[in-house]
């Protein structure tokens, strides 16, 4: 068993990520400013809150929790059109803040980093499923700043050693199936809590952000991934790397992509309740179709998602919605 640094452990992802590695019995301490996370997500693990970009707060974490022998970095922004109307501060709190992580890792011994990227950095290949050997072309400064990254894993360990894995997930959804914990961010800006929130009279309408797309429906196409499969995925990817395992990037997906037409029917299924819909248009940065090829990742990995189907998906929020809100 090791001992792991996950920053962003309070947020969504990462706080999934960290019950993964605790139930397996690794030590795991969380460094989270809580801007995006909760503390109560974070569980009976250490709490360091602190901003993952500042160079002195590193180096009390890494002196007085340390030696860690991985790094799991799950902090970041993570808004594709906030990224468009503020792209100088997803470069500071995606890109710079990842090297500031980066160096205070190399200089206290760490063997092993996994990097959550995202699919945004490929933009909008015409190529579907995506495999990982295409091009790079990100839309957006959110993609960008997560490109720019993968880059600096790459130059550190030609330079270093440093053995990594950027995980790009496609759309992360859902909620742990064994409760208290699950999808919270504020504002909310992805599909399916917002879909479920319309639905329990949370808010008065779902947006339809374009319904023109070249897509069969005419509304954007997304791969959904049960965030804990991912969890999982991070589990098995920080253990192989620890194992001498080989560095490299890896989509997280399920290879199917489904409308927003379809999800929407799926909550209305879950549910039982009518998903009431505006129709707006189309938001910059926002590519018609992302859906992944992950068969590289689970044939080196073993990776076998087990609650990703949509209607588990939409389910397991619908029951944290219900549970956090109190409906």
């Amino acid at each position: 068993m090791a001992r792991m640094l996950v920053t962003g452990g309070a947020g969504y992802v990462g706080s999934h990520a960290l019950r993964a590695l605790v139930a397996a019995g690794h030590e795991v301490v969380v460094l989270d400013d809580l801007r995006a996370g909760a503390a109560e997500a974070v569980g009976e693990a250490p709490l360091v809150r602190a901003d993952v970009g500042d160079a002195a707060a590193l180096a009390r974490v890494f002196a007085e929790h340390g030696p860690f022998a991985g790094v799991l970095h799950f902090a970041g922004s993570i808004s594709v059109p906030e990224s468009v109307a503020r792209p100088l501060a997803y470069y500071r709190n995606n890109t710079a803040a990842s090297g500031a992580l980066l160096e205070a890792a190399l200089a206290n011994g760490v063997r092993a980093f996994v990097f959550s990227s995202t699919a945004a950095v490929y933009g909008a290949p015409e190529r579907q499923p995506i495999p990982e050997d295409i091009p790079l072309a990100p839309q957006n400064p959110y993609g960008a700043s997560k490109a720019m990254v993968e880059r600096m894993l790459a130059d550190a360990e030609r330079a270093h050693g440093l053995a990594w894995l950027a995980l790009r997930y496609f759309n992360a959804s859902g909620a742990d199936p064994a409760g208290g914990i699950g999808e919270r961010h504020d504002p909310e800006t992805h599909l399916i809590p917002l879909a479920l929130e319309a639905a329990a009279g949370l808010r008065p309408a779902l947006s339809l952000f374009g319904s023109d797309w070249p897509t069969p429906d005419g509304t954007c196409v997304r791969d959904y991934v049960h965030v804990s499969d991912l969890a999982e995925a991070h589990r098995l990817g920080i253990e192989a790397l620890l194992a001498g395992g080989a560095s490299g990037a890896y989509n997280l997906g399920t290879g199917r992509g489904h409308s927003i037409r379809e999800v929407i029917a799926a909550v209305e299924r879950v549910t039982g309740r009518r998903v009431p819909v505006v129709e707006a248009p189309r938001r910059p940065g926002d590519p018609p179709a992302l859906v992944a090829d992950p068969s590289r990742f689970r044939a080196r990995f073993g990776w076998n998602p087990a609650h990703s189907d949509l209607d588990t998906i939409v389910r397991t929020a619908w029951d944290w919605l219900r549970a956090w809100r109190g409906l």
